[in-house]
């Protein structure tokens, strides 16, 4: 079973990693990826995220259920924050164990390209000048790239 949480509060990705294989023989490999949100170029002031109380929790659960049917997990973490987020803060964090390595590579590759394309999260990009973006759409690479788990069911 995965660990899911959406808070506002930031995490620390090495005491998640610890957690998640503490007192574990059976973990060969763990893979951590950590989202981090970027100034582009110094235009950005901070990144504002929004979601559904309970139903983003659901959705993060259930496309992580669908990843331990697909893959030999033996755990996982993803954690998603949400509030007004700076230049250089974590967003985002995907764990995954496994015995083998693959199976934890390809695991926290298929969440983050579900959190990137699927997941109910908003975000919108307050700019340096003070103007506000509308809503972010995906990207069409990363739409792309999250197109490649559909082909493979």
């Amino acid at each position: 079973m995965a660990t899911i949480r959406v808070q506002a509060e930031d995490f620390d990705a090495a005491a998640e990693a610890e957690a998640l294989t503490r007192g574990r023989a059976d973990i060969g490999a763990i893979v951590s990826f950590v989202g981090l949100c970027r100034d582009e170029g110094g235009k950005l002031s901070r990144l504002e995220i929004e979601h559904y109380s309970g139903m983003a929790e659901e959705e993060l659960a259930r496309v992580a259920a669908e990843a331990e049917a697909r893959w030999p997990l033996l755990g996982a973490t993803i954690i998603h924050r949400f509030g007004n987020i700076a230049p250089g803060e974590r967003i985002v964090l995907v764990v995954t164990a496994s015995a083998h390595r693959g199976a934890a590579f390809e695991a926290a590759d298929f969440l983050m390209d579900y959190l990137k394309t699927r997941a109910p999260f908003w975000k919108r990009a307050h700019r340096s000048d003070g103007s506000v973006e509308d809503w972010v759409e995906a990207k069409s690479t990363d739409r792309a790239a999250a197109a490649r788990w559909r082909a493979a069911d």
